[in-house]
């Protein structure tokens, strides 16, 4: 993103923000709290509905969470959403795909861009199936990894690499990951939206495969089409046989 952490105060997986019972919490990814700023991280492996309102709800949760009551709006610290995506999230009206590696919002002024809200808010989206338009050196070998689950020549990439394949070999963790139902919603919504849910057996077989190759859990895969947990595994190991490609799933 550009900027510089001084230092962190915590960092939290998996935040919870639920400021009153009759609304609507999230459970942010990555959330990252400096002195004077913080950052929420979100990975996408699989294209999202409003991806642009999602990222609003964040924002005003983010805001409400961070300040105090009886604070003035002058002590929101500066925030940062970024969205990592692995398929491009943006098409135009003909439907085709944007193709930018990095799609950055702020708030500006319609009639005069020189105008800057100036509300100390920033919304940046990588897409990282464009990896190969990225001009930053550091930043290509990241997106390449996650579109392609392969690390290059850098050491970060390659320190990614290494903590994915030993954080699969944690038992505890690929326990706790599937217990945590992290997208539940969201796969459901995509299924629904496939027809899967409807008895459509062969296309509740291409979207287990799809979720699967983008990283979904079979527990989750299960629950969303309403296939039982053995005949999810069999679809899986089917499809393992076929390809070798995607990222290898928890």
């Amino acid at each position: 993103m550009h900027i510089r952490v001084s230092h962190v105060e915590y960092p939290e997986l998996e935040k919870t923000i639920a400021p009153y019972y009759t609304t609507k919490g999230v459970r942010l990814d990555v959330y990252i709290k400096d002195s004077d700023k913080i950052i929420d991280v979100e990975m996408q492996s699989y294209p999202q509905e409003a991806l642009g309102k999602r990222t609003r709800y964040y924002q005003s949760m983010i805001d409400m969470d961070s300040l105090m009551k009886g604070q003035d709006y002058s002590e929101l610290k500066d925030s940062y959403i970024l969205f990592i995506c692995k398929h491009d999230p943006f098409k135009d009206e003909n439907k085709n795909h944007y193709g930018l590696p990095c799609y950055t919002f702020k708030n500006t002024c319609l009639e005069n861009s020189a105008v800057n809200l100036n509300d100390k808010s920033l919304k940046v989206i990588y897409n990282a199936s464009a990896y190969k338009e990225e001009k930053n050196e550091r930043i290509q070998n990241f997106l390449r990894f996650i579109h392609t689950n392969e690390p290059g020549q850098d050491d970060f990439s390659n320190r990614l690499s290494a903590l994915v394949e030993k954080i699969k070999d944690n038992e505890k963790f690929r326990r706790e990951y599937a217990a945590m139902n992290l997208h539940d919603r969201d796969i459901t919504r995509a299924a629904k939206r496939e027809g899967v849910l409807q008895g459509e057996q062969k296309k509740a077989i291409e979207a287990a495969r799809n979720f699967w190759a983008n990283g979904v859990s079979k527990e989750i895969i299960a629950r969303s089409l309403d296939l039982p947990l053995d005949k999810v595994a069999e679809i899986l190991s089917q499809a393992t046989t076929k390809s070798s490609g995607g990222i290898t799933p928890l």
